[in-house]
């Protein structure tokens, strides 16, 4: 394994000198970085063209100018990297990490988000083939993947952003919609769950129920203005975190698991009161080391807990406490809604349309945390529906041919359940050609959602290329060219390395 990586990552130190070459060429010939000079009218033109020529080297040809770049990147070994500067004699290495820090901040919740909503919408459409359900979600899934990015993201603009804005100035859900959503609900459960007709009318009436009373309680108590939570809540979201987590990890079946999930809850809901003092100075540290102690609790419960296999007991648990720990971060961060929405800064329009932050607002961690993501709000919404279509049409199809293999047959012929089946069996390699797409899409993105950036305006990777292009700012452009180059580079070495550890069929030798 070691010398398989070491081979590939020799090979693609390679292709990347050479593509990187290239670029190099192509951008320094695309145009000439002196021209915002040559047509000015400022006295001293001359002097300001020669301090720029020196100071970018643009005496030396490009095909030889490239070396004295790459001799700044290879000062890395004795901690003296650089990447050279812009026209305006900046750095280019700030810039750069000012552009990443913005798109990763974009790109990592939409692609988890994509990745996640598009494998579990894949394997039910699979498990549910040819069903309402799979044909419904099949329509959705290439109508968001075939609409023009800029005109959803104006679409998402319009009826996201400045509706529901408009509609938090008085925020009342007539009856008809009301029960227009609970219709909808009803349809889209049944659909979901499927069965005979008995079961599937008893699950439409659930639903339809259900959404009834919810949307009733948020118009009559007004939660829109202020809301929240609460314990009621949270202990109820937490009981049924671990009656999914437990399904989804061991199966219900395995009692030891689903205590050790429930006793984590009952854990966490007694530490409810409590930790509402904790979060008051609280920091991204803080909540960090939150989450981590969560984790440690949840392992010590199923570890104590026993039963055949502690460490899936353990497992559960774990995943329980923090996804439980979510649930009161979420709650937390609602207190603060009233206090951010009703800012001088923010007018009673919280949901941002344009740019990553708010001008001039201050505030504590959870003001700053519904600033972010009131601006991420749009942009992740629309990455995540164009990227559903790929995740979950891969994903769908990948299944279904899992699911025909021999060895499913032989785990059903042995009497396993359907999830253990599903689960343990088929879910994993079914994931193979869901990693190779994931790493790919991961270096598109590092690379900057252009069209989404420039909507939005993101200042990301995305729109730091189109600037450097151009001024023809070679050194800025060969700097994106690297980072997601090499982001290619590596993560296409980590999907070969889980292709083994996804499929035990699969060896690196």
């Amino acid at each position: 394994m070691f010398t398989f990586i070491l081979r590939r990552l020799g090979i693609g130190l390679v292709v990347l000198f050479v593509a990187s070459y290239l670029m190099y060429l192509l951008t320094a010939y695309s145009g000439d970085p002196l021209a915002d000079l040559r047509t000015s009218t400022a006295l001293n033109k001359g002097q300001l063209i020669e301090a720029r020529s020196d100071l970018l080297d643009l005496g030396v040809p490009p095909y030889l100018r490239y070396f004295i770049w790459l001799g700044g990147v290879l000062k890395v070994f004795i901690g003296q990297f650089t990447l050279g500067v812009d026209p305006t004699g900046a750095q280019v290495t700030g810039q750069l990490g000012a552009a990443m820090t913005s798109t990763l901040q974009l790109v990592t919740l939409s692609e988890f988000l994509g990745l996640f909503i598009g494998v579990v919408i894949g394997i039910t459409t699979a498990l549910r083939q040819y069903s309402g359900y799979d044909y419904t979600v099949t329509f959705a899934s290439f109508l968001f993947f075939s609409l023009p990015v800029f005109w959803l993201a104006a679409m998402l603009k319009q009826y996201v952003a400045i509706g529901f804005n408009d509609f938090l100035a008085e925020p009342a859900i007539p009856w008809p919609v009301i029960i227009v959503l609970s219709l909808i609900s009803a349809v889209v459960w049944q659909g979901i769950l499927g069965g005979s007709w008995a079961k599937r009318g008893l699950t439409a009436a659930v639903a339809f129920a259900s959404a009834l009373v919810v949307l009733w309680f948020l118009d009559a108590s007004n939660w829109f203005t202020d809301p929240s939570l609460g314990p009621i809540v949270c202990a109820g979201i937490g009981v049924g975190i671990a009656f999914i987590v437990t399904a989804l990890s061991t199966g219900i079946k395995d009692r030891r698991a689903l205590y050790s999930s429930l006793v984590t809850v009952a854990i966490g809901m007694a530490l409810y009161y409590p930790l509402q003092y904790v979060y008051v100075d609280a920091s991204v540290w803080t909540i960090l080391l939150l989450a981590v102690i969560a984790a440690g609790v949840g392992i010590l419960v199923g570890w104590l807990f026993r039963g055949p296999d502690r460490w899936r007991s353990a497992r559960t648990a774990a995943i329980t406490a923090v996804s439980l720990g979510f649930i009161f971060f979420v709650d937390r961060a609602m207190g603060s809604w009233q206090v951010f929405a009703t800012s001088s800064f923010v007018h009673g329009r919280p949901i941002a349309t344009i740019g990553s932050s708010t001008p001039q607002l201050n505030g504590d961690l959870w003001i700053s945390v519904l600033d972010s993501y009131s601006h991420l709000l749009l942009p992740t919404l629309c990455l995540v529906l164009v990227s559903l279509a790929s995740y979950s049409r891969y994903s769908r199809a990948s299944t279904l041919e899992v699911m025909n293999q021999d060895y499913i047959r032989t785990a059903r012929a042995k009497g396993l359940t359907e999830r253990t089946v599903v689960m343990r069996h088929a879910f994993r390699n079914s994931l193979i050609p869901v990693t190779t797409l994931l790493t790919l899409d991961i270096g598109a993105l590092i690379g900057g959602a252009v069209i989404t950036e420039h909507v939005f305006g993101w200042s990301g990777m995305g729109a730091l290329f189109n600037i450097a292009l151009d001024k023809v700012d070679v050194n800025s452009v060969m700097g994106f060219f690297l980072v997601t180059g090499a982001t290619v580079i590596v993560f296409n070495l980590i999907a070969d390395v889980l292709y083994s550890a996804l499929d035990p069929r699969i060896r690196v030798s």
